[in-house]
């Protein structure tokens, strides 16, 4: 048999027409992974990996950088130019941008299944590189928040978009490890992007502008340059994809039928959307996501406003941002290896809540400064781990393309409501310790906790059920919740 084939199922197989690929829907249990030669296998994977999450990487770096670059800004003169000052104005310009990220959020993964990939993730790249460009030339506050929000706007379909077709390419076992090296490209570039920026504000006075005003202005011209490069790159659906040939997208779609029985898209309506939002342990998955996204995003707010408030310079505050990132990267991607490897995943997000809480009291109430940065180093290690952990953990325990968009856009939704209380918690009139806002941060993480142990005695007893006969998960014979 050629490695490019699958096995000969019965004539009571449906068959579907998938774009220019036939697909066999195969009956639960047949290991269609059996009937094609792992290298094979192997080497198509690779070619997935290597076309797929470099750019994507790289996109997403940027879209951390755009909407958590305002910390930079701040010390780099935009507070004083800009009188960011005065009361809540800076958590205000912050908070700003995550009403229309949370709200566009799902209508963001319609429209991508409606126009296709490459247009919709073209149009969301352009439009917030537009925004970031013109935030280097705001006036005043008011501009600036402006700006911010369509920042938000632009960026709301980017990430759900991202995570939901990286999710349609893989098994369940392989998908962490995926999400893992995507988002570590992100968050290592995001780490050195205050080094970059640093570098970018010495151009000024060059052109009339302000150190802040070059780093929103070429970070948005980059971004601008990188969008247009991704029409002519970007992935897609893999009933869709232009880089693999038709016997390699047949193996691909193939093993995701076996696997978990949604290779081909479904029908998603308004009646659709409803259904799936009716589901309680997709507001569990949401509330798990925003207890890991409120200390990334407090990490990536006001890490070099703390290292300022611990003595340190502009210029080493600025270069001493980078490291936690560096062992945040490492740590996400060897837990996201144990998760795929051991195939659980509450288990390895509650071990790094752990981390990130105990992070979160060293920087909180260690006296020496040297202890406190260690704690930003646990801090982000933990939180940056828990958002793949996050992410698969949902995408595992799904079966659908509609309730798989429906889904990981709710759940990045919630993520945007933890930026907002980020912003908020981490108030100007608590610096430098920020005490409350670190108890608040501490207070998600025992939610997600508490909603991790719920969730894994209800899959229990689901699958307990399942195995007995007494249910049918998601609708699905033989799919057994991941614990």
């Amino acid at each position: 048999m050629s490695d490019t084939k699958g096995s000969k199922h019965s004539s009571e197989d449906l068959k579907a027409e998938v774009g220019d690929v036939s697909i066999e829907k195969v009956p639960a249990g047949v290991a269609l992974d059996a009937h094609y030669d792992p290298k094979y296998v192997s080497r198509t994977l690779r070619k997935i990996d290597w076309r797929m999450l470099p750019l994507l990487g790289l996109l997403y770096a940027l879209a951390l950088i755009d909407r958590t670059n305002l910390g930079i800004a701040r010390i780099a003169g935009m507070e004083r130019d800009l009188r960011l000052d005065i009361g809540e104005r800076f958590s205000i310009a912050s908070m700003v941008y995550f009403p229309p990220y949370i709200l566009l959020e799902i209508p963001g993964n319609v429209v991508l299944q409606w126009i296709g990939a490459r247009s919709w993730l073209t149009i969301c790249v352009l439009g917030w590189g537009a925004a970031q460009i013109g935030m280097a030339f705001v006036p005043n506050w008011g501009l600036l928040c402006l700006t911010r929000a369509l920042l938000g706007v632009f960026e709301a379909g980017f990430f759900p978009a991202l995570a939901f077709i990286i999710t349609t390419w893989y098994k369940r076992g392989e998908v962490q490890k995926r999400l893992a090296v995507f988002y570590n490209i992100a968050i290592v570039l995001g780490g050195f992007s205050a080094i970059l920026a640093y570098g970018f504000q010495k151009i000024a006075p060059a052109g009339g502008l302000n150190g802040w005003q070059w780093i929103f202005l070429l970070e948005g011209l980059l971004t601008v340059a990188l969008g247009i490069m991704f029409w002519f790159f970007v992935p897609d659906f893999p009933n869709k994809n232009r880089f693999l040939t038709a016997e390699e997208t047949k193996m691909v779609l193939d093993r995701i039928e076996e696997d978990r029985k949604d290779s081909v898209p479904d029908l998603i309506n308004a009646k659709i959307i409803l259904k799936h939002l009716s589901d309680p342990l997709l507001w569990s998955y949401g509330f798990i996501f925003l207890g890991a996204t409120v200390p990334a995003y407090a990490i990536g707010f006001f890490i070099t406003i703390l290292l300022s408030s611990m003595g340190f310079s502009i210029m080493e505050a600025l270069l001493l941002t980078a490291p936690p990132y560096v062992a945040a990267a490492i740590s996400c991607f060897f837990f996201a290896w144990l998760a795929d490897k051991t195939k659980k995943r509450a288990l390895w997000i509650a071990v790094q809540t752990l981390i990130t809480i105990t992070g979160l009291m060293v920087t909180g109430y260690a006296k020496a400064n040297g202890v406190r940065y260690f704690g930003l180093f646990l801090t982000n290690m933990g939180a940056s781990g828990c958002v793949p952990g996050v992410l698969a953990y949902n995408a595992n325990n799904i079966v659908s393309h509609s309730k798989r968009s429906v889904s990981t856009a709710t759940v990045i939704a919630f993520g945007g409501i933890g930026g907002i209380f980020a912003t908020l918690v981490f108030r100007q009139v608590d610096f430098p310790t920020y005490l409350p806002g670190i108890w608040a941060t501490t207070a998600c993480q025992f939610l997600a906790l508490i909603l991790l142990g719920i969730n894994t005695l209800i899959f229990t007893r689901r699958n307990n059920a399942a195995r007995e006969g007494r249910r049918v998960n998601e609708g699905v014979p033989g799919f057994m919740y991941t614990i």
